[in-house]
Order: structure tokens, then C-alpha cells, then sequence
């Protein structure tokens, strides 16, 4: 996936227009089956697999025993003795081993990324796109948010969700890794009088930081716990036990040190992922994870941690932008959010 195909303004543009195809292929994806396989699942995730039926997914979190971030995943139930985790692609080695010694003497586990490909399709006019291309691709406009189905697509079976990575409506398919640019093309094709574009890892980033979702390596890692970094929502500590669960219950009950927060950038400057972000005395009071130009909304904006007493709407406080202190303000996210 390259960083850009046209621009990353253009892209970024058509994703919140009409639509834009992603070739996210490089994710992981993990396979468990058997009796115990949906228990397996629950246990290493904080979200609770056991409300799903099948055909719905889940996004949550898959912690250490520290109560720390190993990965944010979606689990997919396709039936009882069947699972799908989809991983990031740089934790896919240690998910992978992670979730393969969880399985030995309970459940198979098969890595099946290498035979997995994942298109994603992004925007206000993806279900018009997938309607396009027959009556399968039709059926999927009535799908519910992190709902899934089977489809034919261009005379490949896809597996198609309605989730995404945009803060736009649109869909993910998963297909032999074979018959993905078969599957490409013929979106592209469908889409073509609709707006739709080619989208790089760029337009990825600025369209996911808008819509404030969180990513590896910046928001959250192994260093971050879920309440601190705003994934509490993902969190079931009432569902029974899982990997982490004392923990990150602890840190719920006495309240996090520290908050994630959203921030305009109020003097000139674009804030950058590291980045120190300091009070207004010019103490160093937290780091930024990501930032940006806001394309959408027309403002620069990031996301950062900062001691949980500063994180309030309206705080004031500095970006340290190579040297420069430009000031910056709390404000509500997400930055961007679609109309109904």
C-alpha cells in the first residue's frame, strides 16, 4: 500500500465525498474453531465475544497481564465453532503467538493472513458502489454496523462487514489473497462515474485521525492501559474474567493519571506525533501521538496525553513544535463525525 496515489488531500477528499478503495491487505488475520473457541476468544479480549451472534463482529482491546495493550483487534463470529481476529500488521507475529499458546489443548488456531487479502471500500457512496455490482453486493446495504455476510463479487466469494477505519459509512471485504485484484479492479470499475479513488496509507492517517480512532504505535501500545486512552467503552469488567482484567480494574477504580485528549492547534504550527506538549509555565506535562492538518475540518489538530486533572475542554496549554512553543486548546472529539 503506498503512501499516496493521486495526493493525499485529493484522496482524503473523495473518502468524505463519494468513496475511496483502501488495499489494507497487510492486516492479520486469525482463525480459531472448535467447541471452546469462542470462549478462547473472550478470554483474551476486554470486550464481551459472548453477546455477538452469528455474522456480527466486535472492536476491542487484547491486553497483557499488566493491564497494558498488546493490539486493538475486530472479532468476527462467522458461527459458534468458528472465529476471525483481525490483528495490525505490526503486531501480527506477537498476536499471532499470543493467541496460538491461548488455544494449545482447547480450540484449532490457524494464522491465515498469507491466504487473506482485505479491501476496504470507504464513504457516503460505498453501498451504491457494492450495490453496483449485482445483487450480493446489493444485500450488503442492509447491513448492520460490524455485521457481515457473504458475497459474490465479480464471481468472487468475499466475506463483507460494515466496518471501517474513516469516521465515513462503508465496508471491508476479505478474500483469497488470489483473487483480490480481480476483486479490485472490478470495484474500481463500479465506482469510477461514482467518485471513487484509490486510497494510500497518507489519506488513511489524516482520515482516521479526524474521526479520532486510535492507532498502534501512536495512541496506544504497550505502555498505554484502555481507560487512559479512552477504549473504557471496550472494556467489560462485569462479563467474567480476561487477560488483564485485575489490572485494568484497578486503574478504573482510582482513575488514570493521565487522559488522551483532542487539540486544535490555536497559534500557527502543526503539531507531530512525539511532539512535547507542555503547560503554559512551559513544563513538560505530556507528549502528543498524533497530529496533523485537519483536511476536512480546515483546522490543524492531534491527539495527546495529559495529566488527567488538564484534560478538561478549554484547557490551554503548549505544542513544542521543533523547538517553537505554539499554543494549542482541549477540544470535544471526534473532529469530524458524518451526518446521518
Amino acid at each position: 500500500m503506498p503512501i499516496q496515489y493521486s495526493g493525499i488531500t485529493e484522496e482524503h477528499r473523495a473518502v468524505r465525498a463519494a468513496a475511496g478503495l483502501f488495499d489494507v491487505s497487510h492486516m492479520g488475520e486469525l482463525e480459531l474453531t472448535g467447541e471452546f473457541a469462542g470462549a478462547v476468544v473472550d478470554y483474551l479480549i476486554t470486550n464481551d465475544a459472548k453477546k455477538l451472534t452469528d455474522g456480527q463482529a466486535l472492536y476491542t482491546c487484547c491486553l497483557n497481564e499488566q493491564g497494558t495493550i498488546l493490539d486493538d483487534l475486530i472479532v468476527y463470529r462467522f458461527e459458534a465453532q468458528r472465529w476471525v481476529i483481525v490483528c495490525n500488521a505490526s503486531n501480527r507475529e506477537k498476536i499471532s503467538a499470543h493467541v496460538r499458546k491461548a488455544c494449545e489443548h482447547h480450540c484449532g488456531f490457524r494464522d491465515i493472513s498469507d491466504e487473506t487479502a482485505l479491501i476496504a471500500l470507504q464513504g457516503p457512496r460505498a453501498a451504491e458502489i457494492l450495490a453496483s455490482t449485482g445483487a450480493d453486493g446489493a444485500a450488503c446495504g442492509g447491513l448492520g454496523s460490524f455485521h457481515f455476510r457473504q458475497a459474490e463479487i465479480d464471481g468472487v466469494m468475499t466475506t463483507v462487514a460494515r466496518t471501517g477505519y474513516t469516521g465515513e459509512d462503508g465496508f471491508e471485504l476479505f478474500c483469497p489473497w488470489d483473487d483480490a485484484p480481480r476483486v479490485w479492479r472490478a470495484l474500481l470499475a463500479h465506482g469510477k462515474d461514482r467518485g471513487l479513488v484509490p486510497v494510500g496509507l497518507g489519506a488513511r492517517d489524516t482520515l482516521r485521525l479526524e474521526a479520532r480512532l486510535s492507532l498502534y504505535g501512536n495512541e496506544i501500545d504497550e505502555t498505554t492501559n484502555p481507560i487512559e486512552a479512552g477504549l473504557g467503552w471496550v472494556v467489560k469488567l462485569d462479563k467474567g474474567d480476561f487477560v488483564g482484567r485485575q489490572a485494568v480494574a484497578a486503574v478504573k477504580a482510582q482513575g488514570p493519571s493521565r487522559k488522551i485528549v483532542g487539540f486544535e492547534m490555536v497559534g500557527r504550527g502543526i503539531a507531530r506525533h512525539g511532539y512535547a506538549l507542555k503547560s503554559v509555565e512551559g513544563e513538560v506535562i505530556g507528549v502528543c501521538t498524533s497530529g496533523g492538518p485537519g483536511i476536512t475540518v480546515g483546522k490543524n489538530v492531534g491527539l495527546g496525553y495529559l495529566p488527567a486533572a488538564l484534560a478538561q475542554v478549554g484547557t490551554r496549554f503548549l505544542v513544542d513544535c521543533r523547538g517553537k512553543d505554539v499554543e494549542a486548546v482541549v477540544v470535544p472529539v471526534p473532529f469530524y463525525k458524518r451526518g446521518r
